[in-house]
């Protein structure tokens, strides 16, 4: 049964989202989560800078940018859900599978696949 919002992947009693076996099963999921593009922009946005701020560490041996990155790129995603999904991340739930939705999706807006 449905959740309160009608997403098929919602468990009624408690809002989360089903198990999924694969990441396959998962990423339509996780593409529903993301339908506002402001939220999609700014998970853009911050996966491009934790990538940025990964060669950045690396190129100067200055490991703290990874941690700038971190927080840079998670705080944007998150100001996506809260003010402009108004939903739960996925990460909550799903962490790998939520990052590698986030890589995913990265990928898919920089070729065109999905709307920027």
């Amino acid at each position: 049964m449905p959740g309160m919002g009608g997403n098929p992947h919602e468990d009624a009693a408690s809002g989360s989202a089903a198990s999924y076996r694969s990441f396959g099963a998962f990423y339509p999921f996780y593409l529903s989560q993301h339908a506002h593009r402001s939220c999609r922009r700014l998970h853009f946005v911050g996966t491009t800078l934790g990538l940025a701020s990964i060669i950045t560490a690396v190129i100067t041996r200055n490991f703290w940018w990874i941690a700038a990155g971190l927080v840079a790129g998670y705080a944007l995603a998150w100001i996506g859900h809260f003010f402009f999904e108004k939903n739960k991340p996925a990460t909550f739930s799903y962490p790998l599978y939520s990052f590698i939705g986030d890589c995913a999706m990265w990928r898919d807006m920089l070729s065109g696949r999905i709307r920027f």
